[in-house]
């Protein structure tokens, strides 16, 4: 009787062994999609980005422009950098965050250079102000 209850109660917690695949590789993944991103539930509520332009420079520097809107009736504060990235994907420069005061319903252009000529694809973030 013990025996048999000792075998239920081992083929319950089977146990994976070896390497084992990621899951849920889609979720949560904006940044790597889309060139504009909002980084908290403050920023998603109150900015929106009206245009994103980008071109490079003749020694073969990323330049990119976006102009952030102010969605509400009240001056904000929020912080913006931009994240520079190669043709795969990786993240080869950051620029620091730099803070943007909106006016009510106000719109700002903010620019990024990249530091060296790798970038080939770029996110722009928004955050509140800390």
């Amino acid at each position: 009787m013990l025996c048999a209850g000792s075998l239920i109660l081992g083929a319950g917690c089977k146990t994976e062994t070896g390497a084992l695949p990621p899951v849920n590789t889609t979720q949560h993944d904006t940044e790597n999609r889309l060139q504009f991103v909002l980084m908290d539930k403050g920023a998603q509520r109150s900015v929106t980005c009206s245009g994103i332009e980008q071109k490079v420079l003749p020694d073969g520097r990323l330049e990119v422009a976006a102009n952030v809107r102010n969605r509400e009736n009240r001056r904000i504060q929020v912080q913006v950098n931009c994240e520079f990235k190669d043709a795969e994907g990786f993240t080869v420069d950051s620029t620091p965050w730099q803070t943007l005061i909106l006016t009510e319903n106000g719109q700002e252009t903010v620019r990024f250079t990249s530091l060296n000529n790798q970038a080939k694809k770029f996110t722009i973030r928004v955050r509140e102000a800390r």
